[in-house]
């Protein structure tokens, strides 16, 4: 999924009163799993509850102001996207299994395949992980990919480090020197409870998002930023407030696109296909 552009560039004031509507007034509909889209007067109360000034979002309790506006049909485009276009394609384990295994069967691939964390039972390979990897061999054509980078991403200049990223990604196109693309997978098949642990891998990529846009702005140099999430249980049944901060994080410039579920396999391959054409516009063989 790529950002809406009638959302994009925007001030951060905006983001500051998409976030405080969230924590004041919450993310899904009462009595259903369902992203909440809430009312002017909704609005106005979170505002004044907040000790903020509503007159900056309403002229009235039914007449919104241009910034209201704005606000409103940001939060109906977040709501219907996630509720129509996300919740159908986050996979469970099964259907992440069946996908894994009729990609693997077609592609034969030569790419790592890892196995989950998990035991016993439930120990598997990391479907999501595992069809990324199949994917970007497959589009690339055997390019070169660091599936399973060990080092941090640097970006480099005249033979120097000018950045080091704080932490390690999950995959990075061509490579972790200087990619042109990297990627953090978030695949939570088994877990029962949406932990601090899958909330710290939302922050984790906020932080990447961080200092690739510092990167961007004061070098010049752009490395796209992917996420990929799966596990309709973990990010639907528990985390739709995280899946919105999601949305609003891909809105925000911190993540070029994320992938939810089986739209990793409906999108993946274009977005290599983008990184083969800029890869050898940059006169790479």
């Amino acid at each position: 999924m790529q950002p809406n552009p009638d959302f994009q560039d925007l001030d951060k004031s905006f983001w500051a009163s998409v976030r405080s509507l969230g924590q004041e007034i919450g993310y899904t509909e009462r009595g259903t799993h369902r992203i909440k889209v809430p009312s002017i007067p909704e609005i106005i109360q979170a505002y004044k509850r907040l000790k903020l000034d509503p007159s900056a979002v309403a002229l009235n309790q039914e007449e919104p102001t241009e910034f209201g506006d704005k606000l409103i049909r940001y939060l109906i485009h977040r709501a219907e996207i996630l509720n129509t276009f996300v919740e159908p394609r986050l996979m469970d384990a099964e259907r992440a299994k069946r996908e894994f295994e009729r990609l693997k069967r077609r592609l034969n691939p030569a790419c790592p395949i890892p196995m989950n964390k998990q035991k016993g039972d439930k120990k598997a390979p990391a479907y999501l992980t595992a069809i990324v990897n199949m994917l970007i061999e497959y589009a690339a054509g055997g390019m070169p990919c660091d599936y399973d980078p060990r080092a941090l991403t640097t970006v480099t200049r005249n033979g120097k480090p000018i950045r080091t990223l704080a932490r390690r990604v999950d995959g990075a196109f061509p490579g972790v020197i200087n990619p042109l693309a990297i990627w953090e997978i978030k695949e939570y098949y088994y877990t029962t409870t949406f932990g601090s642990r899958v909330a710290d891998g939302v922050y984790e990529t906020l932080l990447d998002g961080f200092e690739l846009e510092e990167l961007r702005i004061n070098e010049g140099i752009d490395v796209k930023h992917y996420l990929m999430i799966d596990a309709h249980f973990t990010w639907w049944e528990c985390g739709r407030p995280y899946l919105c901060r999601i949305f609003d994080m891909l809105h925000m410039g911190y993540v070029d696109e994320v992938l939810f579920g089986y739209e990793v396999i409906e999108r993946l391959p274009t977005i290599v296909g983008e990184w083969i054409v800029r890869f050898q516009g940059e006169g790479n063989p």
